[in-house]
């Protein structure tokens, strides 16, 4: 391969690993030619499904290792239980300029805590936060912070906003994204008074980066019209499990009532395309991929319940960080 990326991945994190993760390397390989996978976990585990999908040789490196951070673990239990788990390693591998970037399905609040302790963060950043992939009527949305900071001030909702436009630059080639604050109205007046002196800065400077449109409320954020948007990590989170929970209540409902007779399956047949874009629209798989921005490096989660083709969307995500350098681009803009 000539000018190999190189992404480090945690095999061991998340449900069903590291069958999932294997197949979701493959998956992935077979439309990014030129992608080299430092894989850290247990060897002995790890192998056969190597040779279950047919990896190639050429394309992935095993780094063995016995220990394993668990899915009940604390972040602090975590980063306790030493230096030897596949989590640390593959985040060290990024800390000693191994890899690019790191995909892990694992535990949430290990990886935030081990990414920090190896990690610097990007100049001029206080709070790293966590960003994730929203569809709308008009494409995707960026949607942070999730969840990594529960309490926030002006500064850091102005440099998730420029973080976020960042982002939505590599991953989508967009001239100039719209960035909105998540607020409980769209007129000036609502909101806490830290909402409030952060619109007033945005709305204070012109950024080359993106414009700035005032607030969105929670209904209108499928619209379309704003392509980032900015809220704390307690507002973001509920947010997202509210999403999260309406989209499945949606599609399980749906298939309910398409599966519960003759004429719903008739319906289903006819309409199959259709039905087909609608769930394609609504698949959380195919959005799957967190970003932890505000590192040195890019640190991407998967969702821990995800399947391959989940996990593989994350490494999708993570190739296009790299490709589109995304640290020096949030590095030339938060100056």
């Amino acid at each position: 391969m000539n000018n190999p990326i190189f992404v480090a991945v945690d095999a061991m994190g998340g449900d069903n690993s590291p069958n999932k993760v294997i197949e979701g390397i493959k998956l992935h390989s077979n439309s990014s030619a030129d992608v080299f996978y430092k894989i850290f976990g247990n060897q002995e585990l790890i192998y056969p499904f190597v040779k279950e999908y047919n990896l190639s040789k050429k394309r992935f490196e095993i780094i063995h290792t016995n220990d394993v951070v668990e899915g009940e673990d604390t972040a602090l239990s975590a980063a306790k239980r030493g230096k030897k788990t596949s989590l640390w390693l593959a985040i060290e591998s990024l800390k000693n300029d191994k890899a690019q970037a790191i995909v892990s399905a694992g535990n949430t609040g290990a990886l935030f805590l081990i990414s920090k302790l190896n990690l610097k963060m990007v100049e001029n950043i206080d709070k790293p936060a966590l960003a994730a992939l929203w569809p709308s009527k008009k494409g995707m949305n960026v949607v942070l912070d999730l969840g990594a900071n529960i309490d926030c001030n002006s500064k850091n909702l102005i440099d998730f906003s420029i973080m976020g436009s960042a982002l939505h630059k590599v991953l989508f080639e967009s001239k100039k994204p719209n960035v909105a604050l998540l607020n409980i109205g769209s007129e000036e007046l609502k909101g806490n008074a830290m909402i409030k002196d952060t619109y007033q800065l945005l709305n204070e400077k012109k950024y080359e980066l993106f414009d700035f449109k005032g607030y969105i409320e929670g209904n209108n954020i499928m619209e379309g019209e704003v392509n980032v948007i900015v809220a704390d990590g307690f507002t973001g989170n509920i947010a997202l499990k509210t999403a999260e929970g309406t989209s499945n209540f949606i599609i399980s409902e749906l298939k309910k009532a398409l599966t519960s007779s003759i004429i719903g399956k008739l319906s289903s047949l006819i309409n199959f395309n259709n039905l087909k874009n609608f769930k394609n629209k609504l698949d959380p798989r195919l959005y799957n991929g967190a970003i932890l921005l505000g590192l040195s490096k890019p640190v991407i989660k998967s969702h821990g319940s995800t399947d391959s083709i989940g996990f593989a969307n994350s490494l999708k995500v993570c190739e296009q960080t790299i490709r589109g350098n995304l640290i020096n681009q949030i590095k030339n803009n938060i100056k």
